[in-house]
């Protein structure tokens, strides 16, 4: 098709930089395409990105969801053509939220995080959150997981040894002030993950589960794909990749996700599907 998207944003989650895409991107690019993989205010990219914020976070500390959403409009209305945008984690959350203000020509959460509606928290989500939210005074703070709290969180298929090397590679502080206003937007007034769920003219949304994710379980995405599609005549897909954790994005067989992510995009259909045979 001469006029399908030529373009993808690719949104890294909490306590990751644009580092963590680097694979999907030399694959895309392979495919063709122009990939952007923009990082958060404060945030630079490759292995000089990592290790700045391990040696000094303090230029994250009070990063919101507002300021990433308003920095990344600002990459994508520079655009010649509508993108295709995919999120991982609170990454995912914000492509939802960039694809309800009318950016992109199709977005995929994968292990997104929940917006303002969506309330499903499974007990190995809470547990994975719980060592930053308990403090409230890390609203303030960019808080870094340790590398137990990371295989919990992120690795929890991976034996020690395959999770230290992720951790190593990877993981940095996050701001905190993101969590919180993620956790607490079902109390919050004018939230800053409010979505449209009846929204009818938004781009077509996908939602990628791991089945065996932790952080963010299916059931958030499940009750976002289910809230979408009673409400809203968009086009809305969810699908899950069982024994897959939170890092799916990196974990051994993480080519599967990709292509498939990057396959609805330029073919999107509604429904869930299944993500061995592809059918509903």
């Amino acid at each position: 098709m001469s006029d399908a998207p030529n373009t993808i944003v690719l949104i890294h989650g909490l306590w990751m930089t644009p580092l963590a895409w680097e694979h999907w991107a030399a694959r895309y690019e392979e495919r063709g395409f122009t990939v952007l993989t923009p990082g958060y205010p404060g945030i630079e990219a490759g292995e000089d990105g990592v290790a700045a914020l391990r040696e000094d976070a303090s230029a994250i500390a009070g990063v919101g969801v507002r300021e990433v959403l308003n920095h990344l409009t600002e990459v994508i209305e520079k655009l010649d053509t509508p993108p295709i945008i995919m999120g991982h984690s609170f990454g995912g959350t914000f492509a939802q939220l960039l694809v309800g203000a009318g950016l992109g020509a199709a977005g995929v959460s994968i292990d997104g995080a929940a917006v303002k509606g969506v309330n499903a928290m499974p007990l190995s989500e809470l547990r994975s959150v719980l060592p930053v939210l308990k403090d409230p005074a890390n609203i303030h703070r960019a808080v870094p997981l340790t590398a137990k709290q990371f295989h919990y969180a992120f690795t929890n298929t991976l034996d020690e040894n395959a999770s230290q090397q992720a951790y190593d590679r990877y993981s940095v502080p996050t701001p905190a002030r993101i969590l919180f206003q993620g956790g607490f937007a079902a109390v919050t007034p004018h939230a800053a993950t409010t979505f449209d769920f009846s929204d009818n003219d938004r781009a077509p949304l996908l939602f990628v589960s791991g089945g065996s994710d932790h952080i963010l379980p299916p059931a958030v995405q499940r009750q976002n794909y289910e809230k979408n599609a009673k409400h809203s005549t968009a086009v809305t897909a969810h699908t899950v990749f069982e024994g897959r954790d939170h890092f799916t994005c990196g974990e051994p067989g993480w080519e599967a996700v990709a292509d498939y992510a990057l396959d609805w995009a330029l073919n999107p259909r509604s429904g869930v599907i299944d993500a061995t045979t592809g059918e509903h």
